[in-house]
């Protein structure tokens, strides 16, 4: 029984966002009460490690980072296959299967959930998929041991990376992009054409300006895609990224205040209803550093945001302080690194690039308001300098445009 002191905190959604704050809550807290609440059913496990274990680069028992008994040492009440029902700020509690949890801080972690594809023919095929979870990795990886040929659908991340798993297992892959090239929002024209050889380098058939019609089926099964403009595909096995739609649902009615991105929430992840927080890809957050809302999906931004959300959740006053950044292979040949704004979260940017076609390098620099906001380097060894921009971009530093053209060549911090 809690004695009346003892503070209790509720975590709703138990990706890496909710299990590192109820870990530092336990850390920082060490008599309190911790109830975290997970839909799946499973404990934490590396969504980023997802696509190597698709490429059977890593076994499955390599993506699990948490298991039960860890929940149970540090005394974490974790709730699997549970969907909380309902908050009720006015009553400090949330619902979930007809019980009510008490809680004198709330944490909100639900991530979102996968866009469907909106073509006829998809919804409901039996070898269509998303690639967001565990379980859809599963069902792909077991679809590719008889697969001949598959398609990866949309320019977003989780489509090239359906796209590299579908080659690296020697499967024949078509890729459809609508716009004119891979991540079209943030990359321009030469980055792209990087982007685009390396995947025909992997044997990628490359189809831009293409967006899927219609999905014909055959008995609950895909046997071809056709597009807007005519071209049919016939194929094994189908995936498509088209982003994701928040799980904001369970604010409705509470006075927690949303957006069409997320979750409202200050620089201190403190949503507009006291005392209830949110944190990781749920967040839309303001970042003091940047001067800017957004939301961010990246797993190194999640840990970050359970950290900060914990602290505060026990009485502090942190600020998100970090640079997001993002790191990946594209295909065998490229890589990609990106840190802090780029132009798709602020139109005004300022962008001064260097090309280097020998060594497929690239690397551009975003300016706005003569301060360094953020950066892209493509090229495996061209990420030399990124502590030193990423630094600059924490102090606020202003610097005159004749310095842009020089920093390109900035190596170290």
């Amino acid at each position: 029984m809690a004695s009346s002191d003892t503070r209790r905190y509720v975590i709703v959604g138990n990706g890496f966002a909710g299990t590192t704050a109820a870990e530092q809550l336990r850390k920082h807290d060490p008599t309190c009460e911790i109830t975290l609440f997970g839909d799946e059913p499973y404990p934490l496990y590396n969504r980023i490690s997802l696509p190597p274990m698709l490429r059977k680069q890593i076994p499955e028992a390599k993506v699990m980072i948490r298991n039960i008994e860890w929940h149970a040492e540090h005394r974490i009440d974790l709730h699997l296959r549970t969907r909380v029902e309902k908050i009720v700020p006015e009553e400090k509690i949330v619902i979930a299967d007809g019980k009510s949890y008490p809680f004198d801080a709330l944490l909100i972690a639900t991530g979102g959930r996968p866009n469907p594809c909106p073509a006829p023919g998809a919804t409901g095929a039996e070898n269509v998929y998303n690639f967001q979870y565990l379980d859809d990795t599963r069902a792909i990886s077991e679809k590719l041991e008889t697969a001949k040929s598959a398609v990866a659908i949309g320019g977003s991340f989780i489509a090239y990376e359906l796209a590299e798993a579908f080659a690296s297992r020697g499967v024949e892959t078509h890729w459809l992009i609508r716009g004119p090239h891979f991540l079209h929002r943030m990359l321009d024209d030469v980055a792209g054409e990087f982007v685009d050889q390396a995947a025909r380098a992997d044997g990628v058939h490359m189809h831009y300006g293409e967006q899927a019609k219609e999905f014909i089926r055959d008995n609950g099964i895909v046997t071809k895609v056709v597009t807007e403009k005519g071209l049919e595909i016939a194929a094994d096995c189908y995936g498509f990224g088209f982003g994701l739609k928040m799980n904001t649902e369970i604010v409705e009615g509470t006075g927690i205040q949303t957006s069409h991105n997320g979750i409202l929430c200050n620089d201190h992840l403190e949503t507009s209803v006291r005392d209830i927080y949110a944190a990781g890809d749920i967040a839309d957050f303001y970042d003091p550093i940047l001067e800017l809302r957004y939301r961010m999906g990246t797993w190194i931004n999640a840990g970050a945001h359970g950290k900060v959300a914990a602290i505060n959740m026990i009485g502090g006053s942190d600020k998100y302080h970090d640079v997001p950044e993002y790191s990946s292979l594209l295909f065998k040949g490229q890589t990609i690194t990106q840190f802090g704004l780029s132009p798709d979260l602020q139109p005004d940017i300022k962008t001064v690039r260097k090309i280097d076609k020998e060594k497929n390098w690239y690397r551009a620099l975003y300016f706005w308001q003569n301060r360094l906001v953020g950066g892209i380097m493509l090229g495996k060894g061209n990420r030399a300098g990124k502590r030193k921009y990423t630094d600059a971009i924490k102090s606020k530093q202003t610097f005159t445009h004749s310095e842009w053209g020089s920093m390109l060549d900035w190596t170290h911090g």
